[in-house]
């Protein structure tokens, strides 16, 4: 299928590694001008790079890393000098330490939102009414599968992330913005093989073994999702095709989640 946005400019946080990484990936493939963001450099270059390379991206095809702490005012003016108006947008950091909300302070808290809510909402902020204009946007929040089923050592996560998907809820369906081919979705992973798997489990103390057939004994799949699987479904909600898609929570997570809704 071709989701005809070719030559679209993209802006795609968190992105030298893991889900965000396949997410560019995806829209590179598909001939989108991709401007990559996250805060290691020597990471960042080599994911760049490794787009560059890669046989099946269209001739054409720009791919321009930026690095830069996105949660902050300099950082987000960094990734628009390098463009101006972007078409897509894929919010993603990652998200806060696990712990026990008793040894959280009021610093963590405001950490946790200002990362994994307030800047979602700042980049939005900056490119919707641009998309509006032109006829076409399509933003994409990377949040988790615990805003529908919240898991006990994400405290801070559950929360911010929650925030975010409210606040979602109302601008998705501004009638202004999804008249003018603008559509905002959330796309929720559940257990995916990248490396913040492996570390959200061990900062928590637990055995990765363990916790790995724990957690896969949940998933109908038996397996966890791969970045790959990730960026085809972010590419596809990207699309020219899905217009008609707004506002929705969009679990990935080989048939973990046990709810209807």
């Amino acid at each position: 299928m071709d989701l005809s946005i070719a030559g679209k400019w993209a802006l795609v946080c968190g992105s030298s590694r893991g889900l965000g990484l396949g997410c560019a990936t995806a829209l590179a493939h598909e001939g989108v001008n991709v401007v990559m963001v996250a805060r290691g450099a020597e990471a960042l270059a080599q994911a760049a790079q490794q787009l560059r390379d890669a046989p099946a991206r269209p001739g054409g095809a720009q791919v321009v890393p930026v690095a830069a702490d996105i949660t902050t005012p300099h950082g987000r003016d960094a990734v628009f000098a390098v463009h101006g108006d972007y078409d897509i947008l894929v919010n993603n950091a990652g998200g806060p330490p696990p712990g026990d909300f008793r040894d959280w302070d009021r610093d963590a808290w405001l950490a946790s939102i200002d990362a994994n809510m307030l800047t979602p909402i700042e980049l939005m902020k900056r490119t919707v009414d641009g998309m509006a204009a032109r006829g076409f946007g399509r933003v994409i929040n990377i949040t988790s599968s615990a805003v529908k089923a919240p898991i006990d050592i994400l405290g801070l996560s559950n929360g911010a992330r929650s925030g975010l998907t409210g606040f979602v809820a109302g601008l998705a369906r501004s009638r202004a913005l999804v008249q003018a081919n603008v559509t905002i979705n959330n796309m929720l992973p559940g257990g995916f093989d990248t490396g913040r798997l492996r570390a959200t489990v061990e900062k928590a103390g637990r055995n990765f073994d363990e916790e790995a057939a724990i957690r896969l004994a949940a998933v109908p799949a038996n397996r966890f999702g791969t970045p790959q699987e990730f960026g085809a479904l972010c590419a596809f909600l990207c699309s020219a095709q899905a217009g008609y898609i707004t506002g929705q929570n969009v679990l990935i997570d080989g048939g973990a989640y046990p709810g209807t809704q």
